[in-house]
């Protein structure tokens, strides 16, 4: 009896091998012949599930979207240590902690890097921004409602300083710049000058 694929899977192997090889620094460059080699497949099979190499980014940028947001609603709500520890959960879900932390940095950059080019990508750029926001704010606001922040601050505000912190601890710790630690200490101290509790 011939083996059943899973095409779904196969692709998301197929986009996994992609950023593997975006965290060593070649995911511009890299082609389709490169792709499926790291995935240990023939390029008639990546040609086979995507029709360009741009189709195989566009698929690769959904599925960690996909994932991103999966694993932030997790962590969205309070839980056992309140407000505070909420958000911060939040936050430190979107630095590269590890290898998937580094994929999705490395994804929200090569988005970035082609929204400047195409509006198409822009707009699910902007979208996807837009979403985060929404999240980080309604966490802001729920801290807010809790008297834990201050009521004169603006959830939509605080959200956009929360994101553009969190975007440059990513990147930090990308370039070794900070460890694990010191941007742990970092987001800690911008907390501290949100809540007053």
């Amino acid at each position: 009896m011939p083996k059943r694929v899973d095409h779904d899977q196969r692709r998301r192997e197929i986009a996994a091998a992609l950023w593997r090889l975006a965290r060593r620094g070649r995911l511009d460059g890299a082609s389709l012949n490169e792709v499926a080699a790291e995935a240990g497949v023939s390029k008639g099979l990546v040609q086979h599930y995507f029709a360009s190499r741009d189709d195989l980014v566009d698929f690769a940028l959904a599925e960690l979207r996909v994932r991103v947001d999966r694993r932030l609603r997790e962590r969205a709500g309070p839980g056992p240590g309140g407000h505070r520890a909420a958000l911060r959960s939040l936050l430190v879900a979107l630095l590269p902690f590890d290898d998937d932390g580094a994929d999705e940095v490395l994804a929200g950059h090569a988005l970035f890097g082609r929204a400047l080019r195409d509006e198409a990508v822009a707009e699910r750029f902007r979208a996807g921004r837009e979403q985060l926001l929404a999240l980080i704010g309604r966490s802001v606001a729920a801290a807010r409602a809790a008297g834990e922040i201050p009521a004169e601050r603006q959830p939509r505000q605080e959200a956009r300083i929360a994101l553009s912190v969190v975007g440059g601890l990513a990147e930090a710790v990308l370039l070794g710049e900070a460890t694990r630690t010191g941007a742990l200490r970092t987001l800690d101290y911008h907390l501290g000058g949100l809540f007053t509790r």
